[in-house]
């Protein structure tokens, strides 16, 4: 099953799918805002290009990212460690609009800049133990829509896609990533920028 909802749908949706508790919102913020947002974040975040180890070969990810916070907490996933930069005023704004509807305030936010269709995030869960148990993670969506894969741990049979629009928030919460694993897979489609701030609390 997916979900393509581009300019058709503007209420949140909770996705009914099991062992997992996820919101999307397509139009979190309106296209003006989103337009800012993305222009003002593309050219001011310091962006990184990390490299990682695979079967024993050292490759550059397949994305930019960054990591900024309000704390000087290490977060370290892939057996990458990123030190956090001070948020700045527009990650702060969106933290502050996503906490309105959120009952969590977070701490942290790591973004990835998807240049274009080859630029990808492989499967994964968000289970970092800085996270902790049950993490709430935010995840906002600037550019260019990607679509967003969700498949069960255990029960291969469970799969999801949702397109992750402009302006748009996906949230999930509970077992969500104890039970799911989710990726942006790569396309051959030509396609624009993407950036995704995904806010979260690291203890």
């Amino acid at each position: 099953m997916s979900f393509n909802l581009f300019d058709k749908q503007k209420e949140p949706i909770q996705l009914d799918i099991p062992d997992a508790d996820i919101i999307y919102y397509p139009k979190f913020f309106d296209y003006t805002t989103s337009e800012r947002l993305f222009k003002v974040l593309l050219d001011s975040i310091q962006w990184r290009q990390d490299t990682i180890k695979l079967f024993g070969k050292t490759h550059l990810q397949p994305r930019l990212t960054a990591l900024y916070a309000d704390n000087n907490k290490p977060y370290t996933y892939s057996n990458i460690t990123m030190k956090p930069l001070l948020f700045t005023k527009e990650l702060a704004y969106i933290k502050s609009e996503i906490e309105k509807i959120c009952d969590t305030v977070f701490t942290s936010c790591l973004l990835n800049l998807y240049r274009n269709g080859q630029d990808s995030n492989g499967w994964h869960a968000d289970d970092e133990k800085e996270l902790g148990k049950n993490p709430t993670i935010a995840s906002i969506s600037l550019g260019h829509e990607r679509w967003f894969h969700l498949k069960h741990k255990t029960d291969k049979n469970l799969k999801q896609k949702i397109l992750l629009e402009h302006g748009s928030l996906l949230i999930m919460k509970g077992k969500t990533q104890e039970c799911w694993m989710h990726q942006i897979p790569k396309t051959k489609r030509i396609i624009e920028p993407r950036i995704n701030i995904t806010y979260r609390v690291i203890y």
